[in-house]
Formats: structure tokens, sequence, C-alpha cells
């Protein structure tokens, strides 16, 4: 009689079993689908379009309105920009970025350097992108930064938004 009384017990047991392990079967197929690779997929797309566009932006080769498109609040500090472009360093000056950490899903920090013809000049500077209107674009305070630098170090005379608290 002991033993026919186990054998409900038993079964029971099993059925929690085999259905335990379904429901883990189961619910362990989509969470390993949704797992990092869309992130990783999105993040390595947001390092290729922050690299690209820091790039284009201190490419000589950029017209005047790309570059306000690729900086961060491009229309307050135009009037820089433009005064940059029309110095001979900028001719020359690019950037090569080596390295981009998403730091948030707006914000990036940038390693870059600035090369003039070619030859580095500002090595392992660090900067910003800012996720604005849907374009990952150099942070102003980037911008400000290598401006106050072109400007012998001061930010008078330069936009509102470069100007040293």
């Amino acid at each position: 009689m002991k033993r026919h009384r186990r054998i409900p017990y038993l079964l029971g047991s099993c059925a929690l079993v085999v259905l335990a392990v379904t429901v883990t079967a189961c619910g362990s197929s989509p969470s390993s689908s949704s797992t990092p690779k869309p992130k990783a997929s999105a993040s390595a797309s947001a390092v290729s379009e922050i690299t690209a566009n820091w790039e284009a932006f201190f490419s000589p080769s950029s017209s005047l309105s790309q570059r306000i498109n690729l900086l961060q609040d491009g229309p307050q500090v135009q009037a820089a920009v433009k005064s940059l472009l029309g110095s001979s360093f900028a001719s020359e000056a690019s950037a090569k970025v080596t390295k981009v950490t998403l730091t948030s899903p707006t914000q990036a920090t940038v390693i870059y350097t600035i090369l003039v013809g070619g030859t580095p000049e500002l090595k392992n500077q660090m900067g910003t992108a800012v996720y604005e209107n849907g374009t990952w674009k150099v942070g102003v305070a980037s911008f400000c930064n290598l401006a106050a630098l072109a400007n012998g170090g001061k930010t008078t005379g330069l936009p509102a938004p470069c100007q040293s608290p």
C-alpha cells in the first residue's frame, strides 16, 4: 500500500519537474535572442557614426554647412566655426578618432588626435559626442576647447557657449 501512495506523489513531482523544464526552456529562448546583440550592434553603429561625423567635422574638405550640421548647437557658434575655417590651420587640419566610449544613450567620450598636414599635433585629446536631433555630433564643449586653443588659450571673443563661467 505504501508503494501505491508514493506513485501519485512521484508522478506529481515528475509533472512539476517536466513543467518547470518546459517553462524554463521556453522562457530562455526569447531571452537569449534578446540579449546584448541588438545593443552591441546599436553601440557599434553609434561608434561608427560618431567616428565618421567627428572626422568629417574636422575634414578640410567639409563645407561650413556640413560642419554646422555635425556640431552640437552649431548655429549658435557658426561665426566662430566660419572664422576658424578662414585660418591656414583649418585648411591643413584634420582629426583621427582613436577611441569612442558610449557613456549614455545620448553622450560619448571621444579620444582623438588633431593632425596638421598629416602630422599629429594634438595627440590623445578627450572630447565629447552628443546625440542631438537623431545625429551624433561633436560636442560644443570640445569645439570650444579647440577654439580657445586657437585663440591663444582665451575664450574672449568666442561665442557665448564657449565663454568660461
